[in-house]
């Protein structure tokens, strides 16, 4: 006894600690919902899953071709590449043509959107007509926006081994083909031929009138940095990452100014290429993901970019007309948090974000992916909460240097989920109360290659920048390959419950992109995912017990009664039973997912009149305008000029 006695004196420290410890995992291990609870929760929602139609006759491929010294890691250069865009294409006032890049084919396919009006026009695929091409490009993502500014929808295509190109819409053209659109390159290049111009490897891209001058800008966000990625004919010219958490080496980063528009059919954009608006420790991160939002109420946008091996970058937006200019912004230290849950200071693999308003204060939060595997890599998503107390607050902190946002993830319960890509935070029963979709996986196969990434991450960064010093990673790995989406809605205490099993939506398939949109006009949001190596896929919303929505289509006004091209950036807020519900006309923020140009407003199940909603936009010559109008649920188009008229 007395034996026994010395000895648990002797180990007090230790048994107190353990005592201590045992305490803190009871109490901070999150608690997450019965299946009873996600069962009530998901009742809210309903999702018809409908298959896209795509083009017949391309080759077909399940892995790509890459450079000889990234040959035995050929699966994992594979592993991006599928987007899909949910815009209105065609000029019907719906959001019903989809952009898909599948990596299957290596095409870029414009498609109508599966249901009633799935038959105005076939799939095609996007071609460079005469413009220089060579075996070694794939395409990466599309981006719609009017760059001409003549009221028809264009498409922006990014890819590896090439400069982007921008397909114009046809004037006159009636049903949309091939022979719809005009490709024109973005960078000025050879005219045709073999192409032997700059190799950009861009992953992610965004538009917004970053200027304030009231016309629309491009962001184009490079991975690799500048080399032949995909040349199976060459040995070497590329390379790694520097660091698995503050890697710099990656792709160049650039902005494109609008500055005019030549006559022709179509019209010509012209842009100005500005290559080092931010420094080169921001601009050559490994950028995977870009969002744009006005965080502060000046009708500037913010630019978030999202870097894999390295901090997330906040952008406060300082720009003046003609000049695109930004300061970057750090979350406020602190003891009690990381500096890897810190904004800026973070060490995690950022793949993807988004903005919206998650707690109805009326302030723009972001949601960012990152890898959060169990026994795998646990890192964790970041759910960034605007602590200002308002839009001036937001103001006064961006000037002085300070990111206002603490992550909430793990209280949120929205934490972890799997290797986290593409996310979009939308309201999809219009309860005014936004769901978060995730798409997650990385690479399907036979063989768990968990352990050898594993090792990888641990390693000394100074031979990370060697490919060979990268473990095996072929056709047969699987990392993350039967991982699903993430479908979080809010349950009674604040918190987050994901849903997706109960709605269907978790099938074990690597996901990339997520596009959102109202398709068939019904008030209710509609959901598209690109699938990495699978076929893409369409949700219908049939959520029977949806609340009331007010969409909004959001134009710069024109004369003559011709379509207005969207007002990117334009912003719209209604304050329903103490609740601020807010939208933007979004230019394309995501990886590889991009949501329609509207807006939607959902109102709650008790709103059926006419409700205050406030417009804030810019107008053609950069000048801010505001106006409250009276509207009803329902479907809107406005023309914003000096002032907002609905037509």
């Amino acid at each position: 006894m007395t034996t026994v006695a010395t000895w648990l004196r002797r180990q007090q420290a230790g048994v107190v600690a353990l005592v201590v410890m045992a305490a803190l995992f009871v109490i901070g291990r999150p608690s997450f919902a019965s299946d009873e609870a996600r069962a009530e929760l998901a009742s809210a929602y309903a999702f018809e899953p409908l298959s896209i139609a795509m083009p017949a006759g391309f080759p077909q491929q399940t892995i790509r071709k890459v450079n000889q010294r990234y040959q035995h890691i050929d699966a994992w250069i594979s592993s991006v590449g599928a987007g899909i865009a949910m815009n209105d294409l065609d000029m019907d006032g719906l959001s019903n043509d989809l952009c898909i890049t599948d990596t299957r084919i290596d095409q870029v396919v414009v498609t109508p959107a599966p249901g009633e009006r799935a038959g105005r026009y076939q799939p095609f695929a996007l071609t460079p007509g005469s413009l220089p091409m060579n075996d070694a490009i794939a395409p990466m993502g599309c981006v719609a926006g009017d760059f001409n500014e003549d009221g028809r929808t264009d498409v922006l295509v990014y890819y590896w081994g090439r400069t982007p190109i921008v397909h114009l819409a046809r004037p006159g053209v009636t049903t949309l083909g091939a022979g719809a659109y005009t490709p024109t390159e973005l960078v000025p290049n050879q005219d045709s031929g073999t192409y032997t111009g700059p190799q950009w490897n861009t992953n992610t891209a965004t538009t917004a009138d970053f200027d304030g001058d009231g016309h629309l800008d491009i962001f184009i966000g490079n991975y690799f940095p500048h080399g032949p990625v995909l040349d199976d004919r060459v040995n070497g010219g590329v390379e790694m990452n520097d660091s698995m958490s503050h890697a710099v080496n990656g792709g160049e980063n650039y902005f494109f100014r609008f500055t005019g528009v030549t006559a022709g059919s179509p019209a010509t954009p012209s842009f100005d290429r500005l290559d080092k608006v931010t420094a080169t420790n921001v601009s050559k991160g490994w950028e995977l993901g870009a969002s744009t939002a006005d965080l502060d109420g000046d009708l500037l946008p913010e630019l978030f970019l999202n870097n894999d091996f390295g901090p997330d970058r906040l952008l406060h937006n300082t720009s003046t007309p003609g000049k695109i200019s930004f300061r970057l912004v750090d979350g406020d230290g602190s003891p009690w948090v990381p500096k890897s849950k810190t904004l800026g200071h973070d060490s995690f693999k950022g793949m993807g974000s988004d903005f919206g308003d998650l707690d109805g204060d009326g302030l723009y939060d972001a949601f960012v992916s990152n890898i959060t595997t169990s026994f795998g890599i646990q890192e964790s998503n970041f759910a960034f909460y605007n602590t200002a107390k308002d839009k001036a607050d937001v103001r006064a902190q961006l000037k002085d240097g300070v990111a206002p946002f603490e992550d909430r993830s793990a209280q949120d319960r929205t934490a972890w989920t799997g290797w986290g890509w593409d996310v979009k935070i939308d309201d999809f029963d219009n309860s005014g109360v936004p769901a978060i979709v995730q798409a997650t996986g990385f690479v399907k196969g036979e063989v768990n290659r968990w352990a050898q990434l594993q090792e990888l991450a641990t390693a000394n960064d100074g031979v990370l920048r060697n490919p060979h010093s990268w473990p095996a990673v072929g056709p047969d790995s699987d990392i993350a390959g039967s991982q699903t989406l993430a479908f979080f809605v809010k349950d009674p205490d604040g918190g987050y419950a994901n849903v997706a099993g109960e709605l269907g939506l978790a099938i074990p398939v690597p996901t990339r992109g997520i596009a959102t949109g109202d398709a068939d006009g019904d008030g209710l949001l509609d959901l598209a995912v690109a699938r990495q190596w699978d076929a893409p896929v369409f949700y219908h919303n049939r959520s029977g017990s949806a609340g009331s929505a007010i969409t909004l289509q959001l134009t710069h006004e024109t004369a003559g009664g011709t379509p207005g091209s969207p007002a990117v950036g334009a912003e719209a807020s209604v304050t329903v039973g103490g609740r601020t519900v807010i939208g933007r006309v979004d230019g394309g923020s995501g990886h590889s997912g991009r949501r329609s140009h509207e807006v939607h407003l959902g109102l709650g199940k008790n709103v059926t009149g006419p409700v205050a909603v406030r417009l804030s936009w810019r107008d053609r010559t950069g000048q801010v305008r505001e106006q409250e109008l009276q509207l009803s649920p329902g479907r809107h188009a406005i023309q914003l000029g000096s002032q907002a008229k609905e037509k």
